[in-house]
């Protein structure tokens, strides 16, 4: 993190992007980032089968094995946003500790279809009091749920926001990435406990 002169919120910061496999989280990561993202993709093989749970994404061909990178610059703010999105299957989690090194914030990215997946990410987060917020990837044919009936599904308290977005719209992402900024200076600037 950088911290400019006379803020206590630091210009330049990393924000993470996690969720189970298959949520979008590459998508949200090419869609917000104003770079070429990084992406280390590859083709899910024979391999995966029995290894990995691929239920639920039945026409997903690749997964990401490292991470997604990306970045955006708020000018208006003066801040930038370093993008890293998690590898979503369980057998890369050992790279979350990595990721989460420095990072000021974190987007959960669900799907609703599979909302058990977001346990893992949520449960990170909380156990290293990583400030997050929930994004529900309204998927074509997910059912639409209120935010307030995810909060109870994921037994999340008043503390976390959760917003709605389409991860492939740069507007919607936008949206998502303003929403978690607001929540960190909100965290920022509460009394401590």
């Amino acid at each position: 993190m950088v911290y400019n002169g006379s803020d206590a919120f630091p210009t330049q910061v990393k924000i993470l992007i996690a969720g189970g496999f298959g949520v979008g989280k590459t998508t949200f990561v090419a869609a917000t980032s104003e770079i070429e993202p990084l992406n280390t993709e590859e083709l899910i093989t024979a391999a995966s089968v029995g290894v990995d749970s691929l239920s639920g994404t039945v026409d997903k061909s690749t997964t990401t094995v490292a991470m997604d990178f990306g970045r955006i610059t708020f000018d208006r703010h003066g801040i930038v946003l370093y993008l890293f999105g998690t590898p979503g299957q369980e057998r890369f989690w050992f790279m979350w500790d990595e990721l989460c090194a420095g990072a000021l914030g974190a987007i959960v990215l669900a799907d609703t279809r599979r909302l058990h997946e977001s346990f893992a990410a949520v449960d990170f987060f909380e156990r290293r009091n990583i400030p997050f917020l929930i994004a529900i990837n309204e998927f074509d044919d997910a059912f639409r749920y209120d935010p307030e009936e995810v909060r109870g599904a994921l037994e999340l308290g008043r503390g976390v926001p959760i917003v709605l977005c389409d991860a492939r719209d740069t507007r919607s992402g936008m949206s998502v990435l303003r929403s978690l900024v607001q929540h960190l200076l909100t965290a920022a600037h509460a009394p401590s406990a």
